[in-house]
């Protein structure tokens, strides 16, 4: 199952399929009831961990996948050229003499 909302909304699904009542379900996560309640309302995120053992409590399990990062390729190219006019309307600058020799000319 795939759920791309809040997770008040996966807490709230994961309360009603399990048939638990708040204060148990709480307890089987090893939470507050007044947490999760705050979690089902919105008011407060639960953490990774939280949000997993809520979901197991329930009967579930969670699998996390990696976020897919789109990448618009116009913007992209248009940030490139906008960076390679910085570095072209920078000075040149010359390199200074060293101080010290050289490491060939020590020995």
């Amino acid at each position: 199952m795939v759920v791309s909302s809040g997770p008040s909304t996966l807490i709230a699904s994961c309360l009603r399929s399990s048939g638990l009542s708040q204060a148990e379900l709480a307890r089987r996560a090893g939470l507050p009831r007044s947490v999760l309640n705050a979690y089902l309302r919105g008011a407060r995120e639960p953490g990774a961990g939280a949000l997993e053992r809520i979901v197991e409590a329930s009967g579930r399990r969670l699998e996390t996948a990696p976020a897919a990062r789109v990448v618009d390729p116009e913007r992209a190219a248009r940030l490139l050229v906008q960076v390679l006019e910085l570095a072209e309307a920078l000075p040149a600058r010359r390199r200074r003499a060293l101080r010290y020799p050289s490491m060939r000319e020590v020995s």
